[in-house]
């Protein structure tokens, strides 16, 4: 076995932590990885991790062993990545971070039309609410909904993100009419909780936008509880229209204060500026514009 899949091996044991957790994402056997690991010893002559039962740990020459390995096979991946320049076929791994419900719900499905259309390209998909740092992350595209903060990133802007205002019949059934948004104040809603502990619904109208003040006993930073729990009758939820499509369709939820707009959110593709656009790059920023762009 060649030593860069051995080191492979090891630097995945090192951030996974355990040998299980690299034989699940390499389908492969906890005792090949422990044998791979083994094999890489016994060839360096030095050992590179303490193993118990129950944990283990990098010796002081496995932790500089481990950084020089992740570097050595940053450099293979980028020396493969100038081949396929001079190819000009998409190859390598595409790491992309995303928003959480619009990960599950709208860009996971599609990612596998792309990843079939191009074989060579392995896919690293992290689902995170958090705002990440592309760079520091190690990230090659990230999907951003909101505002942009001056970041220095360069934005491919996609169709934007539009929310729609439900709930189920059941709960309209036993509780009083919304007819209007100020309504919205005598109802339980679900999810508007922001980090400042405000909470409110925005609304555009006749007069112009409005902000509701709403109360929430739940809050939940995932759109399919949110939808189970709306579908349930837990209360009014504000949900991506691509999450509710489906529940509307059926009528176990139904829109609310259709008269008004709930104003849509920007998304954007960002990447940074001083990235070689490789074919890789090139080939995911074409698929996301084609798949999320604005619809003309």
């Amino acid at each position: 076995m060649d030593r860069l899949t051995l080191m492979a091996t090891f630097v995945k044991a090192v951030e996974l932590g355990s040998f299980s957790a690299v034989a699940n994402e390499l389908n492969l056997s906890p005792q090949l990885i422990g044998k791979q690991i083994k094999m890489l010893e016994q060839h360096l002559g030095v050992s590179l991790l303490h193993r118990t039962t129950r944990k283990q740990s990098l010796t002081d020459f496995g932790r500089t062993f481990y950084q020089r390995a992740k570097m050595i096979l940053a450099d293979m991946e980028a020396a493969e990545e100038m081949a396929a320049v001079t190819r000009g076929v998409p190859s390598g791994r595409l790491r992309i971070n995303a928003p959480v419900t619009f990960g599950v719900s709208t860009l996971s499905p599609r990612l596998l039309e792309y990843m079939v259309r191009y074989p060579q390209v392995s896919v690293d998909l992290t689902l995170s609410n958090e705002l990440v740092d592309l760079v520091d992350g190690g990230y090659d595209v990230v999907f951003r909904i909101g505002d942009l903060a001056d970041s220095g990133l360069k934005a491919l802007p996609l169709m934007p993100y539009q929310l729609v205002l439900c709930a189920a019949p059941s709960y309209l059934a036993r509780r009083p009419p919304i007819t209007t948004p100020w309504d919205l104040q005598e109802h339980e809603c679900l999810a508007f909780a922001y980090s400042d502990g405000r909470s409110h619904v925005r609304l555009e109208g006749p007069q112009g936008i409005i902000d509701v003040p709403i109360k929430s006993r739940l809050t939940i930073n995932q759109g399919d509880p949110l939808l189970a729990a709306a579908v349930a009758g837990l209360g009014v939820v504000l949900l991506p229209s691509e999450l509710v499509k489906d529940a509307l369709r059926s009528g176990t939820l139904v829109n609310l204060l259709p008269h008004y707009k709930v104003p849509v959110s920007p998304m954007n593709l960002l990447y940074a500026p001083d990235r070689r656009l490789t074919p890789k790059l090139r080939s995911f920023m074409d698929f996301a514009k084609s798949a999320f762009g604005p619809k003309a």
